[in-house]
């Protein structure tokens, strides 16, 4: 499915943050497809995941990405067990949707913690791993980082603001030989976040309708974003296929970061 030969990642350490469902498991299931070592970091370890992760050599380590001690630990145990790491991808986030009026100092700082500084951490540590020998680091930004939504601010501006770092890092560790890219996605089915706003809705299909309608490509598909379409980006990002792309921002978003989409005839 995401067209990577079963060793293509072979020898390869990696840790995906907020792998233990949608986008997350998705990358983490691929990662470890590919032929990579893969640890997870999440708050939770959802029992449905045993069979397949026991499968694929994945591990898991509860994370709390908003602790930096955490992340680094996270990072460490990846190296230590290994010798190396090669592969960071910065998933772990949460949605908010709340016009600003609403939104309390908590509620920022908890957005801004999980969306921002989490992967503030992440990067940080991965670097520390990385410097000498070269890394790709994913972060999971999203269609709000590009075109902010008048429904979200606060989460606008966390993924604006993880746009941002993702060019900056980019372009300070290109030396190094440490790739960092970032994937805005949206709208995507099967994870938290979606369920998260869908149950916010009386009626769950029209709201389901109006997600897809608001993504000119997903409307025309009639379909959400499966999180393995999200996870095929990030293998390509972190492969050798990719190795002279560093800074950029893929959207897999069905056009929905473009503008207004045309009204139907």
């Amino acid at each position: 499915m995401n067209g990577m030969a079963r060793d293509d990642l072979a020898g390869r350490t990696a840790v995906v943050t907020g792998g233990s469902s949608g986008i997350g498991r998705a990358c983490a299931t691929a990662l470890a497809e590919a032929g990579a070592r893969v640890l997870i970091g999440d708050l939770d370890e959802l029992p449905e995941n045993t069979d397949r992760f026991g499968e694929l050599g994945i591990a898991t380590q509860r994370c709390d990405v908003r602790h930096e001690s955490e992340v680094a630990g996270l990072l460490d145990r990846a190296a230590e067990e290994t010798g190396q790491l090669d592969i960071l991808v910065n998933n772990a986030g949460i949605g908010m949707v709340k016009p600003i009026s609403d939104v309390s100092e908590e509620d920022w700082d908890n957005c801004l913690d999980i969306n921002l500084k989490g992967a503030f951490f992440g990067c940080k540590h991965a670097v520390r791993h990385m410097s000498g020998r070269g890394g790709a680091i994913v972060n999971m930004a999203s269609n709000a980082g590009l075109l902010p939504r008048v429904s979200d601010p606060v989460y606008s501006i966390s993924k604006g603001a993880l746009v941002a770092l993702t060019k900056a890092l980019a372009l300070c560790h290109a030396a190094d030989r440490i790739r960092i890219n970032a994937i805005c996605p949206g709208p995507v089915g099967d994870t938290r976040m979606m369920e998260a706003g869908l149950a916010e809705f009386s009626d769950r299909e029209a709201a389901e309708q109006m997600f897809i309608a608001a993504s000119p490509l997903a409307n025309a598909l009639g379909r959400m974003i499966d999180p393995t379409e999200v996870a095929a980006a990030a293998l390509y990002l972190v492969s050798d296929g990719a190795a002279m792309v560093t800074g950029t921002m893929i959207a897999i978003d069905g056009g929905k970061a473009l503008g207004v989409p045309p009204r139907d005839s």
